[in-house]
């Protein structure tokens, strides 16, 4: 069996390959490119595995006049960067040691023993330059299945790295077949194993939520997350029955997936510096869920906050409250983002202070229950 693609006949990328092909070297896709073009789903990053050490693949990137960037030289990878398109280059790994969190390894040339230490087997199929695929833990029927599950020993996988527990639900989410279900034996593991995502990073945690929810239907993958006790680790007082609704309401409107949204239909915004995530992400969920009880109208949630946050406290606010969804709303937010309020301070003269700030507030709160209807001159009467 071949891959085929744009990404892998690329220049670029074949001259990375026979940059070390040419030196007697494996150079071998593998993990996301390779799993994606075998789902023929989009390729972005390109990882390639190798039996040459870092210090080589320097000197090999060298030979071939390509530009080398030692990003992870202690561990293997190497930058290499070619037309403007990196490709990160790992040297063949066994883990010696792990604690859950980190582990320390040491390089082989056994493309088996690279394989063993990844964590699912859709993750550990390689494939040569020129797309033939190599299949050393026979990954291909769970690829095919669209089943997501660990290599070997689940319990082993996941104590090894307990991040492995969230990346179970994200890769299933992404790309499990809903009608077949999660893998038993897999989820079995990892609810004994709750206790281990306490020492993981909060960071590490973020991000990992985050990318689980931009998945284009995360439903069932969540709904596991609860059944075993990890929705509750890695969250505060999670509820998520609105989620499958709010999922219903976004593709009704055509709304792209979005993490922050979805998050904040099951858990406070509290959890935003629980899991250390950006001042503007923290902004925006506080935001969604205040104004989901506020009940200010579309066009003025648009007028504060613009239309695509307007938007989102509008689903927000059907699939919370459980309350009838009108699909006009969304076009009366973009009213409101683009309704600019006619009168002016000068407007008001010769009122000042307080007196002038207060006629103002006033004023607008006619001129938005008007649906900015409302001119100047009808405004001032």
């Amino acid at each position: 069996m071949k891959l085929s693609g744009a990404w892998i006949d690329a220049s670029a990328t074949q001259r990375v390959c026979a940059s070390l092909t040419d030196q007697g070297y494996q150079a071998l896709f593998v993990g996301g490119c390779v799993r994606n073009a075998l789902l023929n789903v989009p390729v972005s990053d390109i990882d390639i595995a190798t039996d040459a050490e870092p210090e080589m693949i320097l000197k090999c990137a060298e030979q071939a006049h390509l530009k080398a960037i030692p990003t992870g030289i202690d561990h293997g990878t190497i930058t290499v960067v070619c037309e403007g398109v990196a490709h990160e280059i790992t040297t063949f790994r066994a883990d010696t040691e792990t604690d859950g969190r980190h582990a320390k390894v040491r390089f082989s040339t056994d493309v088996i023993e690279d394989a063993a230490r990844r964590d699912f087997t859709m993750n550990a199929i390689y494939a040569q330059a020129d797309g033939t695929v190599i299949d050393p833990l026979a990954g291909m029927p769970d690829l095919k299945k669209r089943l997501v599950r660990f290599i070997g020993d689940p319990y082993a996988r996941i104590r090894e790295d307990y991040l492995r527990s969230l990346r179970f639900f994200r890769f299933t989410a992404w790309y499990g077949d809903p009608a077949l279900g999660i893998d038993a034996d897999g989820l079995a593991a990892i609810a004994e194993n709750i206790d281990g995502l306490a020492g993981l990073s909060r960071e590490r945690v973020g991000t990992e939520l985050k990318k689980l929810f931009f998945a284009q239907e995360p439903t069932q993958a969540v709904a596991a997350m609860r059944a075993s006790g990890v929705l509750s680790a890695v969250l505060a007082e999670p509820d998520d029955r609105a989620l499958g609704p709010l999922i219903h309401l976004e593709q009704m409107v055509d709304k792209m997936p979005d993490s922050i949204r979805r998050l904040a239909a099951i858990a406070t915004a509290d959890n935003a510096e629980r899991l250390r995530f950006s001042k503007a992400d923290k902004k925006r969920w506080a935001v969604l869920r205040d104004e989901v009880g506020d009940m200010k109208s579309a066009g003025h949630l648009g007028q504060i906050y613009g239309a695509h946050v307007a938007q989102d406290i509008l689903l927000l606010r059907a699939a919370l409250l459980e309350m009838p969804f009108d699909a006009k709303a969304m076009s009366e937010a973009k009213t409101g983002e683009n309704a600019v309020f006619p009168i002016k301070a000068k407007d008001l003269a010769p009122l000042e202070g307080r007196d002038l700030g207060a006629k103002l507030k006033e004023l607008e709160a006619i001129w938005v229950t008007s649906q900015f209807t409302l001119s100047k001159e009808e405004l001032l009467g």
